[in-house]
Parts: C-alpha cells; structure tokens; sequence
C-alpha cells in the first residue's frame, strides 16, 4: 500500500466508474475481515505474532484471540489502536484498521487522538503513549 488515503480519494473522485477505481487500485484496497487484515499486516511486515502481542500491550491470551479472528467480544477502538501499536502501523495504515473496525478514524483535532497520530507517526510505544497521556489528564490506551 504505497497511496495515502488522500490521494485515493482524489483518484476515487475523477472515476465514472467505482469498477475502474477497483481495477486501477487493487493492490492499494483491501476487501477482507478485520482479521485477514491484520495477517496481511503481519506478513507484508514480516512481523512475528510474539512480537506483535508483546508491543501492543494487551493481555497474551486476547491479543492471540483477536489476530486469529476467535474472539467473539466487541473489540473496543482502544485495544483495536492498541493492536495498531503493536503491528507498527503508519498512521493511514491504523485508519484503515479502524474503519475495518467499524470505529472513528483518529481525528488530529482531538487531543487524545493527536498524541496517539503522533505516537504511531513516531513509533514510540504504548507505555511511552499512555504516560504522554496521562501528562495531559487523558485516559490512557487499556
């Protein structure tokens, strides 16, 4: 996935026909579950599942549920961002998780949000995230 968000949606924009937007970026959309999502991620950033769990900061056993789609809880925009964290995601790359998701996009007006854009933006991890959080009296990523 080379292409921002932006930029496919101007592409989008000047189609006549959602097929052709399809065909031209197939390779930039991804059509499949939530949990086929993040095994792309996994794979396309040779990533192993151990060190996904583990940088994350979620629970062993749920973070294993969720990547290998057996969970059938509602998994909440935090862990889901948690999850971001732990796959190393750029920025545009969490959005899409959390549109897959069925959640919000992080939104650079809200405080909140723009400590965790900027924490993915800068690869620092959840525990460094949560204390810059906590700085501002803000509920941390749990």
């Amino acid at each position: 996935m080379k292409k921002s968000t932006d930029e496919l949606m101007k592409i989008l924009r000047s189609k006549d026909s959602v097929d052709d937007y399809f065909q031209e970026n197939d390779s930039e959309i991804f059509f499949g579950s939530l949990t086929e999502l993040i095994q792309f991620f996994i794979s396309n950033k040779r990533l192993e599942k151990k060190d996904v769990v583990r940088d994350s900061g979620l629970s062993r056993t749920y973070a294993y549920e969720i990547i290998s789609g057996k969970t059938n809880k509602n998994i909440s925009r935090d862990k889901v961002i948690m999850l971001c964290f732990g796959l190393h995601l750029t920025v545009d790359e969490a959005q899409q998780m959390l549109k897959k998701s069925g959640y919000a996009p992080l939104y650079a007006r809200d405080t909140r949000d723009s400590i965790l854009i900027f924490s993915l933006e800068n690869s620092i991890s959840v525990v460094n995230t949560n204390i810059k959080l906590a700085e501002y009296n803000l509920t941390p990523l749990e």
